[in-house]
């Protein structure tokens, strides 16, 4: 049965540990949506690298596990549509409905408290066999904030859409390894992501492997160091990341992109400013919530077509050849 928020030893786990799994905080039904969502998108893609002669045939036939291998195995434009470019990929209705989701957001709020601002860093991640951006090497999410957001909690929700475990590439994170700030980062890593390197990681801390059922929610803090191994099974692990954070948390709120202003307080920048924020759940302020797909489209377009404000900017060198 679906618990309606976390437990008192689920939030001490958390704050102790510096992440925690709950299974069940979505069924399957709200799973469902969203893989048909994306099933369209594939679908409608598929359709037009058919016609375009980039493809030989669409794969309808394979399961929502296998697709998405078998068309980037003859075209990579498959992705794009799915993943983006510079933004977190795919938002259409029933995404939007799933990352608004009351479940998540009564979890969420165990943590943060009741306003709650959905933060501008979100992805959906199909990880494929041997696919080269599919596993992500350590790193703290804190990472690529801004520095000024250290202190403060950003809450990232990893969220498969089909059971994993340690053969399809769940995450591994470092327990306890938050309770000592942002660890050094070098540009360059795996899959040209950022990376904490072996001799930067905390000593005597051993690797935790979380596998999460579908439906489950490995909830994390910014500063929990966590990475995603390389995986050969013949499977797509379909899993996406969302992040929520207080309202009090510096955010870009109801700001346009061109207001960007670098030399404002450091409390008025948003801990990512390349991507728009948005109100979730608000108490205080419920005319401020953005309750619909349409409104949340607005504001993702409005990022992409207006120019997005620069990225934080931490120093981080390239890893030492």
């Amino acid at each position: 049965m679906r618990e309606p928020a976390m437990s008192a030893a689920q939030v001490k786990h958390f704050t102790d540990e510096g992440w925690v799994m709950v299974p069940d905080v979505y069924t399957d039904a709200d799973l469902q949506l969203v893989r048909d969502e994306i099933t369209d998108v594939i679908d409608a893609t598929a359709r037009q690298l058919l016609v375009d002669g980039k493809i030989g045939e669409t794969y309808e036939d394979e399961p929502f596990e296998t697709r998405l291998t078998r068309l980037y195995q003859e075209c990579e434009e498959i992705l794009p549509p799915i993943v983006g470019k510079a933004g977190g990929g795919h938002s259409g209705p029933a995404f939007f409905n799933f990352i608004t989701h009351a479940s998540i957001l009564a979890h969420v709020q165990s943590l943060v408290g009741d306003e709650i601002v959905g933060s501008s860093v979100y992805r959906i991640r199909p990880k494929m066999p041997n696919y080269a951006k599919g596993a992500v090497p350590w790193h703290q999410d804190s990472g690529y904030f801004n520095p000024h957001c250290d202190d403060d909690l950003v809450v990232t929700c990893w969220i498969p859409l089909v059971d994993t475990n340690a053969d399809n590439g769940c995450l591994q994170v470092l327990p306890r390894a938050h309770r000592t700030g942002v660890s050094r980062h070098h540009t360059g890593g795996q899959g040209g992501y950022l990376e904490i390197t072996e001799q930067d990681l905390p000593n005597r801390l051993e690797p935790v492997t979380v596998p999460v059922p579908a439906g489950g929610v490995l909830f994390m803090t910014n500063l929990t160091p966590h990475r995603s191994t390389q995986h050969t099974k013949d499977i797509v692990r379909w899993a996406t990341d969302v992040r929520y954070q207080s309202a009090a948390v510096p955010n870009n709120v109801g700001e346009l992109p061109s207001e960007y202003d670098a030399e404002r307080p450091l409390y008025e920048i948003a801990c990512y400013p390349p991507e728009a924020d948005f109100v979730v759940q608000s108490p205080s302020k419920p005319d401020d919530i953005v309750a619909t797909w349409g409104e949340f489209n607005v504001l993702r377009q409005r990022y992409e077509d207006e120019g997005r404000p620069p990225g934080p900017r931490r120093g981080w060198e390239p890893i030492p050849q």
